[in-house]
């Protein structure tokens, strides 16, 4: 199994900042979106600091805070589940008690979406309303389900999925990292194939794009040109925030 990746990050059209982060590491298997928000620039201080926490606990198993968690888990897949929900709490930690040291970042956190490819599978972990995409035999599905006040609308029958793109406290998260404390992340783990395209992204992307549109674009772009042309789609469709998205491929 081989894997190839990209990926493109915009503040557009409004946003003086860029708020997002994003990390990719082929060799690794790592690719990780994080959307930070917060005033005074304390939004890319939260995702800096989520990227950076994925990165040091999944890669190099760097806890200086030395509370790892012993889970007793039932297979190995269960074990990298496991792991994936500890970092992404400890990254929650650490943002937290920067905003509690540095009150110029009191009340900063970040969405976060994070993929771990091993041993044949793909192991995901997100909170919040970052996404991820499997792009498979033509057709497109969304791995995550949206941390929002109008995700828990939909659930309960009382909005529609179209009329939820447009109501004004759509982007009104239920979870985050940093900010809400303690996350509960929603992990899977499934098994990749060759032709297989994975996308990560931000809500830059999403906002102004439905899955459809997403379907399409996948489907008629090359895979080394797919994360400028999402990106790029997104500005032309008129979204007013950070753009970031990571592609990555399989054969």
């Amino acid at each position: 199994m081989r894997l190839e990746a990209s990926a493109r990050t915009d503040p557009g059209p409004v946003r003086e900042n860029n708020e997002d982060n994003f990390h990719v590491d082929v060799d690794q298997g790592l690719f990780v979106v994080a959307d930070g928000m917060g005033g005074h620039a304390s939004g890319e201080v939260a995702s800096e600091i989520a990227v950076t926490t994925v990165v040091d606990l999944l890669l190099e198993e760097d806890d200086p805070d030395e509370t790892r968690l012993s889970v007793a888990a039932g297979s190995d897949t269960e074990r990298v589940r496991e792991r994936i929900r500890y970092t992404m709490n400890q990254a929650s930690q650490r943002i937290r008690r920067e905003s509690l040291q540095n009150p110029v970042h009191a009340g900063m956190g970040t969405t976060l979406v994070v993929m771990l490819i091993e041993g044949g599978l793909a192991y995901l972990g997100h909170v919040g309303d970052s996404r991820a995409y499997l792009f498979r035999e033509g057709r497109i599905e969304r791995l995550t389900r949206d941390h929002t006040v109008v995700q828990q609308e939909i659930d309960a029958g009382r909005l529609t999925p179209e009329l939820a793109r447009i109501v004004p406290h759509k982007n009104i998260l239920t979870q985050s990292v940093g900010y809400h404390g303690p996350v509960e992340p929603d992990t899977v783990a499934l098994p990749v194939r060759a032709g297989d395209v994975f996308v990560l992204c931000s809500d830059g992307l999403t906002d102004p794009l439905d899955d459809d549109q997403l379907e399409r674009i996948i489907a008629g772009t090359p895979l080394d040109d797919l994360a400028e042309v999402l990106v790029q789609k997104a500005l032309e469709h008129g979204t007013e925030d950070n753009v970031t998205v990571v592609v990555v491929g399989v054969s």
